[in-house]
């Protein structure tokens, strides 16, 4: 606890003073601005991406992960994070560990602008192996009752926009694991697709935090919804927030695919749609936009850092699946 609590307090924001230690964290929407909010929660995990952390030694970013996971599916309905809490299982507690993974997830929580008001450290002997650990993350978020976003304003002809992913992020790794299993890799030694990095570390890039680019966007106007793409693709995440009778037609060659993923799908043998159907190849978030506002929305994504790419447009379903992925040839 004592370890822990300089990272809470980095992470203090209007609202909430990040002190640890009661047996609940308080949260004033008040003292953060907001006048009639609704209340958005989220909740996820790492998944076996820690096996590759733990293999490698590793957990300084494991944190950011588990953050970015949670946000980004906040901000997906106009929300803004407000605050994180964590829960840490371990076998055996190593606090150096612990307390590099959590600095991880302050981290992530000042990239998303919101606070470590708490969390759980359990140590389980019995449940886990030695020093093996697992994440939970939950996040709560708030925005106002007439700005929440539901994917209704989506229609034919809007244009879809994708962001940049910084790699795998957090989707697909027990597939990721059996490749590198198959192809007798060691993760300390450099990665096939990065030679300036070990495999271990070149896997273990954190998740992009899509949230304060995102909120800037949909504030601006024209953003008709968001998609985070986590596993299941852009084949899977677009449909939950498409209309019925609109499909997402997507093409691939309108944006350039980081190598891991090129790799994976040489080394693994693994086809095209199974690709985007299993990882984000690119795309960690999809906007929907009104073809008017795409010059605005891009410039200012492109603002708040992120590479945008125009990777596709909405148009009525017919018989057709709800996305299309083509490859622009």
């Amino acid at each position: 606890m004592e370890a822990i609590k300089p990272l809470a307090r980095s992470t203090m924001r209007p609202g909430a003073d990040a002190t640890l230690g009661g047996f609940g964290g308080l949260f004033d929407p008040a003292a953060a601005g907001y006048r009639d909010p609704v209340l958005v929660a989220a909740t996820d995990g790492v998944g076996t991406k820690l096996k590759i952390a733990l293999s490698a030694g590793l957990h300084g970013t494991v944190g950011i992960d588990l953050v970015a996971m949670c946000v980004n599916d906040l901000v997906v309905q106009g929300a803004e994070p407000l605050v994180f809490l964590d829960y840490f299982a371990t076998g055996k507690l190593d606090v150096e560990t612990a307390r590099t993974v959590v600095a991880g997830i302050a981290e992530g929580c000042r990239q998303a602008g919101c606070a470590l008001i708490g969390g759980e450290t359990a140590e389980m002997p019995g449940m886990y192996e030695g020093g093996d650990y697992d994440l939970a993350g939950f996040s709560v978020g708030a925005v106002e009752r007439d700005a929440v976003l539901t994917g209704s304003g989506v229609a034919d002809g809007d244009v879809v926009l994708g962001l940049a992913s910084s790699g795998l992020h957090s989707n697909g790794f027990s597939l990721v694991r059996k490749v590198v299993e198959l192809q007798g890799l060691d993760y300390a030694a450099p990665a096939p697709f990065d030679s300036q990095r070990p495999l271990g570390e070149a896997l273990l890039e954190p998740t992009r935090i899509y949230v304060k680019s995102c909120l800037a966007a949909i504030r601006g106007g024209g953003v008709h919804a968001l998609a985070h793409i986590t596993g299941g693709g852009l084949i899977e995440n677009l449909p939950r927030v498409l209309p019925d009778g609109l499909a997402a037609l997507l093409d691939a060659a309108a944006w350039p695919e980081p190598p891991v993923f090129g790799w994976l799908a040489e080394a693994g043998g693994i086809a095209h749609h199974e690709m985007h159907r299993t990882f984000n190849c690119g795309v960690g978030m999809a906007l929907v936009v009104a073809p008017e506002s795409v010059a605005a929305v891009r410039a200012t994504l492109a603002g708040a850092g992120e590479t945008v790419f125009e990777i596709g447009r909405i148009a009525g379903r017919g018989d057709g699946p709800a996305v299309t992925v083509g490859t622009g040839q």
